[in-house]
Protein backbone atom coordinates (compact mmCIF):
# COMPACT_ATOMS: atom_id res chain seq x y z
CA UNK A 1 0.00 0.00 0.00
CA UNK A 2 2.71 2.32 0.95
CA UNK A 3 4.32 1.27 -2.37
CA UNK A 4 1.41 2.57 -4.19
CA UNK A 5 0.69 6.19 -2.30
CA UNK A 6 4.76 6.45 -2.94
CA UNK A 7 4.10 5.79 -6.57
CA UNK A 8 1.33 8.11 -7.02
CA UNK A 9 3.14 10.75 -5.35
CA UNK A 10 5.94 10.90 -7.62
CA UNK A 11 3.87 10.37 -10.83
CA UNK A 12 2.07 13.44 -9.56
CA UNK A 13 5.19 15.57 -9.15
CA UNK A 14 6.67 14.42 -12.16
CA UNK A 15 3.36 15.69 -14.23
CA UNK A 16 4.36 19.26 -13.42
CA UNK A 17 7.28 19.29 -15.53
CA UNK A 18 7.69 21.75 -17.66
CA UNK A 19 5.63 20.86 -20.94
CA UNK A 20 5.04 23.56 -23.92
CA UNK A 21 1.36 23.41 -24.61
CA UNK A 22 0.56 23.45 -28.39
CA UNK A 23 -2.94 25.69 -26.92
CA UNK A 24 -0.43 28.23 -25.55
CA UNK A 25 0.71 29.50 -28.98
CA UNK A 26 -3.09 30.50 -30.51
CA UNK A 27 -3.98 32.38 -26.76
CA UNK A 28 -3.10 36.18 -26.96
CA UNK A 29 -2.55 38.64 -23.90
CA UNK A 30 -5.40 40.07 -23.39
CA UNK A 31 -4.83 43.25 -23.11
CA UNK A 32 -4.20 42.54 -27.53
CA UNK A 33 -6.75 40.41 -27.74
CA UNK A 34 -9.67 42.29 -30.08
CA UNK A 35 -12.28 39.40 -29.25
CA UNK A 36 -12.07 40.74 -26.07
CA UNK A 37 -12.33 44.05 -26.46
CA UNK A 38 -15.38 43.69 -27.79
CA UNK A 39 -16.68 41.13 -25.43
CA UNK A 40 -16.42 43.41 -22.64
CA UNK A 41 -17.92 45.99 -24.82
CA UNK A 42 -20.81 43.99 -25.62
CA UNK A 43 -21.34 43.42 -21.98
CA UNK A 44 -21.07 46.82 -21.23
CA UNK A 45 -23.52 47.86 -23.87
CA UNK A 46 -26.45 45.25 -22.93
CA UNK A 47 -26.12 46.52 -19.34
CA UNK A 48 -26.33 50.36 -20.69
CA UNK A 49 -29.48 49.12 -22.27
CA UNK A 50 -31.07 47.79 -19.46
CA UNK A 51 -30.33 51.10 -17.37
CA UNK A 52 -32.34 52.88 -19.97
CA UNK A 53 -35.87 51.26 -18.99
CA UNK A 54 -35.35 52.75 -15.04
CA UNK A 55 -35.24 55.94 -13.35
CA UNK A 56 -32.13 57.51 -12.62
CA UNK A 57 -32.93 57.32 -8.84
CA UNK A 58 -34.28 53.80 -8.44
CA UNK A 59 -32.57 51.00 -6.48
CA UNK A 60 -32.77 49.07 -10.16
CA UNK A 61 -31.09 51.94 -11.93
CA UNK A 62 -28.26 51.92 -9.01
CA UNK A 63 -28.10 48.27 -9.11
CA UNK A 64 -27.15 48.11 -12.36
CA UNK A 65 -24.45 51.31 -12.56
CA UNK A 66 -23.20 49.37 -10.25
CA UNK A 67 -22.98 46.55 -12.33
CA UNK A 68 -21.83 48.36 -15.12
CA UNK A 69 -18.51 49.52 -13.03
CA UNK A 70 -18.01 46.06 -11.69
CA UNK A 71 -18.15 44.35 -15.26
CA UNK A 72 -15.74 47.21 -16.10
CA UNK A 73 -13.54 46.30 -13.57
CA UNK A 74 -13.23 42.80 -13.93
CA UNK A 75 -12.40 43.49 -17.64
CA UNK A 76 -9.57 45.94 -16.37
CA UNK A 77 -8.60 43.37 -13.83
CA UNK A 78 -8.10 40.49 -16.67
CA UNK A 79 -6.64 43.07 -19.13
CA UNK A 80 -3.78 43.78 -16.53
CA UNK A 81 -3.23 40.47 -14.71
CA UNK A 82 -1.49 39.22 -18.10
CA UNK A 83 -4.36 36.39 -18.83
CA UNK A 84 -4.39 34.70 -22.07
CA UNK A 85 -7.53 34.67 -24.22
CA UNK A 86 -8.80 32.82 -27.28
CA UNK A 87 -9.88 33.46 -30.46
CA UNK A 88 -13.23 33.51 -28.77
CA UNK A 89 -12.17 36.66 -26.08
CA UNK A 90 -12.21 34.28 -22.44
CA UNK A 91 -9.75 34.41 -20.92
CA UNK A 92 -8.13 30.52 -20.69
CA UNK A 93 -5.79 29.56 -17.69
CA UNK A 94 -2.86 27.46 -18.72
CA UNK A 95 -1.90 24.30 -16.49
CA UNK A 96 0.87 23.00 -18.03
CA UNK A 97 3.64 23.76 -15.26
CA UNK A 98 5.64 26.98 -16.62
CA UNK A 99 5.85 29.62 -13.35
CA UNK A 100 4.70 32.19 -15.25
CA UNK A 101 1.32 30.70 -15.26
CA UNK A 102 1.74 29.39 -11.26
CA UNK A 103 -0.43 31.74 -9.96
CA UNK A 104 -3.80 30.73 -12.42
CA UNK A 105 -4.11 27.12 -11.30
CA UNK A 106 -1.37 25.60 -9.16
CA UNK A 107 -1.54 27.76 -6.51
CA UNK A 108 -5.31 27.83 -6.05
CA UNK A 109 -5.31 23.95 -6.73
CA UNK A 110 -3.12 23.70 -4.15
CA UNK A 111 -5.30 25.82 -1.55
CA UNK A 112 -7.94 23.92 -2.36
CA UNK A 113 -6.30 20.60 -1.95
CA UNK A 114 -5.41 21.60 1.57
CA UNK A 115 -8.55 23.07 2.87
CA UNK A 116 -10.34 20.08 1.31
CA UNK A 117 -7.56 17.42 3.60
CA UNK A 118 -8.43 19.93 6.55
CA UNK A 119 -11.72 19.13 6.50
CA UNK A 120 -11.61 15.33 6.07
CA UNK A 121 -9.03 15.48 8.36
CA UNK A 122 -11.18 17.08 11.03
CA UNK A 123 -13.69 14.77 10.29
CA UNK A 124 -11.75 11.93 10.43
CA UNK A 125 -10.81 12.83 13.97
CA UNK A 126 -14.14 13.88 15.47
CA UNK A 127 -16.11 10.40 14.08
CA UNK A 128 -12.81 8.64 15.72
CA UNK A 129 -13.80 10.43 18.92
CA UNK A 130 -17.12 10.12 18.15
CA UNK A 131 -16.96 6.18 18.26
CA UNK A 132 -15.70 6.28 21.28
CA UNK A 133 -18.56 7.56 23.01
CA UNK A 134 -21.35 5.98 25.18
CA UNK A 135 -23.50 6.77 22.56
CA UNK A 136 -21.57 6.70 19.07
CA UNK A 137 -24.18 7.67 16.79
CA UNK A 138 -26.00 10.06 18.93
CA UNK A 139 -22.64 12.00 18.61
CA UNK A 140 -22.80 11.57 15.00
CA UNK A 141 -26.18 13.09 14.63
CA UNK A 142 -26.03 16.24 17.45
CA UNK A 143 -22.49 17.42 17.31
CA UNK A 144 -20.56 18.36 20.32
CA UNK A 145 -19.25 21.97 19.43
CA UNK A 146 -16.98 21.89 21.86
CA UNK A 147 -15.04 18.76 20.47
CA UNK A 148 -15.41 19.73 17.13
CA UNK A 149 -14.21 23.51 17.48
CA UNK A 150 -10.90 21.44 19.26
CA UNK A 151 -10.56 18.62 16.37
CA UNK A 152 -10.56 21.91 13.95
CA UNK A 153 -8.05 24.33 15.41
CA UNK A 154 -5.65 21.60 15.85
CA UNK A 155 -6.25 20.20 12.13
CA UNK A 156 -4.39 22.90 10.45
CA UNK A 157 -0.90 20.19 10.56
CA UNK A 158 -3.11 18.04 9.17
CA UNK A 159 -0.43 17.04 6.26
CA UNK A 160 2.41 16.70 9.02
CA UNK A 161 0.27 14.33 11.43
CA UNK A 162 -1.35 12.70 8.48
CA UNK A 163 2.40 11.73 6.96
CA UNK A 164 3.47 10.57 10.30
CA UNK A 165 0.61 8.50 10.90
CA UNK A 166 1.30 7.41 7.18
CA UNK A 167 4.52 6.44 7.76
CA UNK A 168 4.09 4.58 10.90
CA UNK A 169 1.15 2.04 9.86
CA UNK A 170 -1.70 3.93 11.97
CA UNK A 171 -3.24 5.30 8.92
CA UNK A 172 -4.57 2.75 6.67
CA UNK A 173 -5.65 -0.19 8.12
CA UNK A 174 -4.98 -3.54 7.60
CA UNK A 175 -5.98 -5.65 4.79
CA UNK A 176 -7.52 -8.51 7.16
CA UNK A 177 -9.74 -6.15 8.86
CA UNK A 178 -11.21 -4.33 5.96
CA UNK A 179 -14.52 -6.20 5.04
CA UNK A 180 -14.96 -7.34 1.04
CA UNK A 181 -18.32 -8.08 0.11
CA UNK A 182 -18.51 -11.48 -1.55
CA UNK A 183 -19.03 -11.32 -5.56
Amino acid sequence: MRRLFLIFLASTFLSFTIVESSLADVLVPCKDSKSFEKRGKISVKKLEGRLKKYDADSPAYLAIKQRIERTELRFAKYKNSGLLCGTDGLPHLIVDGRSNHVGEFIIPGVCFLYIAGWIGWVGRLYLQYASKADKPTEKEIIIDVKAALQFMSSGFLWPVVAWNEFSSGKLVADEDSVTVSPR
